[in-house]
């Protein structure tokens, strides 16, 4: 599906930074495109989105993005085929959840079409910034926060939705050694968990810290209540693979809805691996560990795509996971990368050509 606007108005960069990168060599999200989609909610409504230079944005020390934390994101990428073709991953899955983002807090839902539009039109313009080096990508950062000024505890009168693209190579390279957390928690009942709001990840930071201080390269998230049930892992989704079975936990008020999560759920059931969507205690890992019916551990999101995991620790004790030559991590990664690169079939309908 290809999609085209004639009503977002394009200003170019008068010098491309182009030049100035190395595509060979990228980290992860640290240099940034030329061009970025701005849209602003003002007087009860949206604005004309436009394509404009990368550039700082202007706000007020009053801005209540600084006081009251009204920020919400996605992350995305996009994806170019050994043709030149661009490609997307169920965009509009990541449409959806913004908007399931701002409605938690208080923020106006943005139209569908500002969203689709101004993201194909934005990779028009910025094409040549998707890379084609194996593994690499433009990841892609859909944002919103709170403009408006004020220091009244409220819902801010104003907004902006800005659209910004980095090309980057892998999030991770190699396997991960994760903490299990038994004091901290990622987020709560009734709290913002299930949105991807920037204070969830701001409150990750200093646990985290924590971990990698004895080791570690990220927290596995615990329910806040008992610190019982195994939930996420950092920032993405966990799976957990006991014999033959794939389990990850379902989502609720402190999971995120992550849609490379979905996709792996649906990609195993056409290979035939049996999947159990349910609760899992950090009690049944260990004693899988110990027993050796603990195959594999991996985390899940965007980024990383599928990041296998080497070894966890809890208690002061690590437990090795088995090194295995073909593991279901790097079975769903690749038919999920070959979907997104466009290598390999896509029967579920996920793959979106914007050129």
């Amino acid at each position: 599906m290809e999609v085209k606007s004639n009503n977002i108005t394009v200003e170019r960069t008068k010098r491309s930074k182009i030049d100035q990168v190395d595509f060979d060599n990228l980290s992860f999200g640290s240099v940034f495109a030329d061009h970025m989609l701005v849209c602003d909610y003002k007087n009860g409504e949206w604005g004309a989105p436009s394509v404009v230079p990368y550039q700082p944005i202007e706000l007020e020390p009053s801005a209540k993005i600084f006081h009251y934390g009204q920020s919400i994101f996605e992350g995305m990428k996009a994806y170019k085929d050994d043709q030149g073709g661009v490609w997307l991953f169920r965009p509009e899955e990541n449409q959806k959840r913004l908007n399931i983002s701002a409605k938690r807090l208080a923020m106006p839902e943005l139209p569908k079409e500002i969203f689709m539009e101004g993201l194909a039109t934005l990779l028009q313009v910025d094409q040549e910034w998707i890379p084609q080096t194996k593994g690499s990508s433009l990841y892609i950062r859909p944002f919103m926060f709170a403009s408006g000024n004020g220091f009244h505890a409220s819902p801010a009168d104003a907004y902006k939705f800005i659209i910004a693209c980095a090309p980057s190579g892998p999030y991770f390279s190699g396997k991960v050694k994760v903490l299990i957390e038994e004091r901290y928690s990622r987020a709560a009942n009734g709290g913002v968990g299930f949105a991807k709001a920037g204070g969830n990840y701001a409150a990750q930071f200093y646990p985290t810290q924590l971990a990698v201080q004895k080791g570690y390269n990220q927290v596995i998230w615990t329910d806040d209540n008992t610190h019982e049930y195994i939930e996420e892992a950092g920032a993405m989704n966990i799976f957990v693979r006991i014999n033959d079975t794939l389990i990850t936990a379902p989502t609720n008020d402190r999971i995120l809805d992550g849609i490379t999560r979905k996709s792996i759920l649906d990609i195993a059931a056409d290979e035939g691996i049996e999947t159990e969507v349910r609760k899992i205690t950090v009690a049944e890992v260990i004693n899988a560990a110990k027993d050796g019916s603990l195959k594999e551990m991996f985390g899940a999101g965007t980024a990383a795509v599928v990041s296998p995991i080497s070894a966890f620790g809890y208690k002061e004790v690590d437990y090795n996971l088995p090194e295995l030559d073909q593991s279901y991590a790097a079975l769903l990664k690749k038919r999920i990368t070959d979907i997104q690169y466009n290598r390999g079939d896509d029967k579920f309908g996920w793959r979106y050509r914007v050129l």
